[in-house]
């Protein structure tokens, strides 16, 4: 492989990386309603993440868990 295949090849790799990052920050945009029922959620389930997740359309555990990683866990 050329230095100039393997240079595009490690720029599409980080540009995938750099897609994923903003993608990520994006979805953990809550509403008020969402922050409100996964407070509600976190102190009935605790750390159940696809259980409250389940409760929230289009969020995944994933999603949940980071959200209230950052929160309330760190506040304990």
């Amino acid at each position: 492989m050329s230095d100039m295949d393997r240079s595009s090849s490690e720029d599409s790799v980080n540009s995938q990386v750099a897609a994923d990052d903003v993608n990520a920050n994006y979805n953990m945009v809550f509403s008020e309603d969402e922050k409100d029922l996964i407070s509600r959620l976190y102190n009935l389930l605790g750390q159940r993440w696809a259980l409250i997740a389940g409760r929230i359309p289009g969020r995944t555990a994933e999603e949940i868990e980071k959200y209230c990683s950052r929160q309330y866990i760190s506040e304990y």
